[in-house]
């Protein structure tokens, strides 16, 4: 009964719900809205958030590659410290220097003579199988067997001058002062014509090589006679 007394009201009630008000189950378009601000702020935050992190990361690079050319030496960097040391170096690297220099002449001097010592070593053990061969010379040599341009001479004379270049010498001649320190003394013969020991007669000869004595010479020694 009031609807049909106020028509127009009504009406507009009913033009009011249509424009305005949302049917049930649809959103309004103020939600519509609002929802789109809402992913546009979490967009903007998601955006700001993978900037700062991928800033960070650059920053952690940049922080990690400086440590490692302050940390870590290059091959240039050796050089370069190694010429300015030599162009300028310190008191302490010059006393190691000389150190290491004084050393190093050492070493060179005992190795040098170790080697001597060997190799006269290595060389005696070889000439000392030979010297039963130059005593048959000398004993031949003494009946007179080397005599001539025989080739038992030749052979000898040869075998001398190979052991010589080796650096073999022999001693003991009739006639030498007697030393007991080169001479073995296998027999004292008393003497007027001496005035001191001197080797009468020589049974072996005595060998050097070099400065070592191999062997003795044996030796018939003359002595001074009391009448």
């Amino acid at each position: 009964m009031a609807d049909k007394k106020n028509p127009g009201k009504k009406r507009r009630d009913d033009e009011s719900s249509a424009d305005g008000a949302p049917t049930q189950g649809a959103p309004g378009a103020g939600d519509q809205t609002s929802g789109s601000s809402a992913s546009a702020d979490a967009a903007a935050s998601a955006t700001e958030a993978a900037e700062s992190t991928a800033a960070q990361a650059e920053a952690d690079s940049a922080a990690s590659a400086d440590g490692i050319e302050e940390d870590e030496l290059t091959v240039q960097d050796i050089l370069d410290a190694a010429e300015r040391e030599a162009a300028e170096p310190s008191s302490e690297h010059l006393a190691d220097l000389k150190r290491v220099t004084a050393e190093y002449a050492n070493y060179r001097r005992r190795t040098e003579a170790n080697r001597e010592v060997e190799k006269e070593r290595v060389t005696g053990d070889i000439v000392k199988l030979l010297i039963p061969i130059l005593d048959d010379l000398y004993r031949a040599e003494k009946h007179g067997d080397l005599e001539g341009d025989t080739a038992f001479a030749t052979i000898a004379g040869k075998l001398r001058s190979s052991v010589e270049r080796l650096g073999l010498t022999s001693f003991g001649t009739v006639g030498d002062p007697f030393d007991p320190t080169m001479h073995e003394a296998i027999f004292q013969q008393p003497s007027a014509d001496v005035d001191t020991e001197t080797v009468g007669d020589v049974a072996e000869t005595g060998y050097y090589l070099g400065s070592t004595l191999l062997r003795a010479a044996k030796v018939v020694v003359q002595v001074p006679s009391d009448g």
